[in-house]
Order: structure tokens, then C-alpha cells, then sequence
């Protein structure tokens, strides 16, 4: 779905619906390029508070606030390095969170009690619009109960919460990129990637002259970001990831014991397993786009068991095999 088009099936009278209830202090759901988020006024701790109830996310976890562009930077952030502006010139409007020292009103309801915010300008034109006409920030975690799978589609955000609980869904069609945000810290002494997302590791050392250091989890990261707890992501039919020749063993003394599983590959292997395979995109941009569609549809098919095999474990998949590690139930080795 292009951009005129996007614009062009959204009335004037959802926007304006959109814009009273968060106003109003109330949620909406929002499309951007990388998932479907559940958006409430940032300004306001009650309102952000109602989010955390909703998803049943724990209160110390913090979301991301969501702007128009650089120009509100100063307004959530203080302290702001070179890099932020450098980094969002070349990448905003887009799929990259920067995390700043916050400024002293910027809410813990947002921060997690932390003294960082995250901020990202999402790319997506409805978004886009709706927080220029918004004039303030948007926090916005992910449309969906806490550790399942992200929304990438509106029927998606409606599958998890009711009209009653969730008004407003601004449908802006499937996402683009699929997973969530690169998130880059710019607090400390050398800048961090703190998650892969939909702006590559390369790309970014690209414009910034200099290697990012690479923090994987909570621990090693030592701030509290969306998307580093172990698990995340994940579908509520156990998933199973591994090379091939364990998935495929695995898979076959399952059927044998009379479970229905699936085997999931980006490899064309034709029948030979004798077992039902759903194929995914070789590309890994296509593969991310189509990864948490694919993991919700599984979900509703009543199998006893997702069988993956893991891409390649190459730098372009970085994002995908990120969110397959905490997506997994079970690893083979």
C-alpha cells in the first residue's frame, strides 16, 4: 500500500476520532512500518498507565515514544549527542529508536523509573500525520497481550483486545518491515546497539564512522529497553527451533507419537519429509515481513508443535534470528 493511497482511506473523521481519544487520555492502535502499536498520549502517566494494564506488561519495562521528527528531540531529551541528529537525518522518518537521557518531565510511567527515553519518528504516513496534527509524543509498545506475537496487520490488534477495551484501530494495512525498531543508545561513552530491527547494524556504523558495540540482553546492556527480555514474541503453540536435521527429527518422533506439527523453512525441499511444511521467503527482508503473520496463522491452526528451521546466521538476518531466539520455546541443538 503506498503513501497517497494509505492517506486516502483514512477519514478525516478517524483522524479527528483518533486525535479526541488520545487527547482524552484513552488508547489507540496505530500502524507504522514495523508493527501495529497500542498508542496513548506520552504526556500523560495515567493514560500510559492504561496501556501497561492493557498488555499486562510489567511496569518497570519502558515503551518507546513515538514523534513527528528531530525537531521534538530536545523537547523529551537532554544532553543530545551529535550522533542522534546525524543518525535521525539519515534514518528518520523510520525504523530506528534512539535512547537519550530523558528530560526531568518525561514521565516514569514512560521510563521504567529509568533516567533514559526511548525515541523513534516512525515512517509510517497515517502515523506520521497523526502525530504531526498530535503535536506531542505518542508512547507506543506493541498492539498486543505482553510476550505474544506483534501485530502487523489492524485484524491482528483486534484478535488481541476488544472493541470495549480498544476503541480505535487505525487500519493502515500489513507492515512493511515486520519486526520491530533497531535500538541505539547514545548515553555513555561509545554508541550501543541495544536490539537489531528494521535499520541494519552496517548501515548505521556506516553513518556514524565507528564499530556499535552489541548488547543482546538486559544484563549485558544494563538499561531496560522494549524487546531484550529472553522471551518475547512468542506464539502460545510451542515453538521449536534448530537446524534442519534436528527439526526434522524432532518433527518426525512427534508425528509419530500422534502430535500434528509443521515443519517452517525458507528452504524448497519438495516432499521428502512427508510432513506438512509451510515455506517461507528466502530473502531475509521478505522473511521479516512475513515472519509474525505466519506465527499467528500457525497459532490458529491447532497444531501441537511449530517446527522452525533457523535462517542463515549472517548479519542480514540479525533482526530475524533476534526475535526467533526469544520467540522459541524449546532450541535444538
Amino acid at each position: 500500500m503506498n503513501s497517497t493511497s494509505s492517506i486516502s482511506q483514512l477519514s478525516t473523521e478517524s483522524l479527528d476520532t483518533a486525535l479526541t481519544l488520545l487527547r482524552a487520555g484513552q488508547l489507540v492502535g496505530i500502524p507504522t512500518e514495523t508493527v501495529y502499536g497500542l498508542a496513548a498520549d506520552a504526556s500523560q502517566p495515567a493514560a500510559v498507565a492504561k496501556i501497561f494494564a492493557t498488555k499486562g506488561r510489567p511496569a518497570d519495562h519502558p515503551v518507546i515514544v513515538h514523534i513527528a521528527g528531530a525537531a521534538q528531540l530536545e523537547h523529551w531529551a537532554q544532553n543530545i549527542p551529535d550522533e542522534a541528529y546525524l543518525l535521525a537525518e539519515h534514518f528518520w522518518p523510520g525504523p530506528l529508536t534512539l535512547i537519550l537521557e530523558r528530560q526531568p518531565h518525561v514521565s516514569d510511567a514512560v521510563t521504567g523509573g529509568q533516567n533514559t527515553v526511548g525515541l523513534r519518528a516512525p515512517a509510517h504516513p497515517l502515523t506520521h500525520q497523526l502525530l504531526q496534527q498530535f503535536g506531542g509524543g505518542l508512547a507506543a509498545p506493541s498492539a498486543n497481550q505482553f510476550g505474544h506475537v506483534s501485530p502487523t496487520t489492524a485484524a491482528h490488534v483486534r484478535s488481541e483486545f476488544s472493541p470495549e477495551v480498544l476503541q480505535l484501530v487505525l487500519d493502515g494495512g500489513p507492515c512493511e518491515v515486520g519486526v520491530e525498531s533497531t535500538i541505539v543508545s547514545l548515553v555513555g561513552e561509545k554508541p550501543k546497539l541495544l536490539r537489531p530491527g528494521g535499520v541494519s547494524r552496517e548501515a548505521i556504523e556506516a553513518v556514524l564512522g565507528d564499530d556499535l558495540e552489541h548488547h543482546t540482553n538486559q544484563h549485558s546492556a544494563k538499561q531496560r529497553v522494549s524487546g531484550l527480555l529472553d522471551s518475547h514474541y512468542a506464539p502460545r503453540t510451542p515453538l521449536i527451533t534448530g537446524n534442519w536435521p534436528a527439526v526434522l527429527e524432532q518433527a518426525q518422533q512427534r508425528q509419530a507419537q500422534g502430535q500434528r506439527v509443521i515443519i517452517i523453512t525458507a528452504e524448497a525441499r519438495g516432499d521428502e519429509t512427508k510432513l506438512p511444511l509451510h515455506l517461507m521467503p528466502a530473502n531475509s527482508d521478505k522473511y521479516a515481513q512475513a515472519l509474525y503473520a505466519t506465527l499467528r496463522s500457525l497459532d490458529l491452526a491447532d497444531y501441537d508443535a511449530l517446527l522452525l528451521e533457523l535462517p542463515p546466521s549472517t548479519s542480514e538476518w540479525l533482526a530475524v534470528q533476534d526475535r526467533l531466539q526469544r520467540a522459541a520455546h524449546h532450541k535444538l541443538y
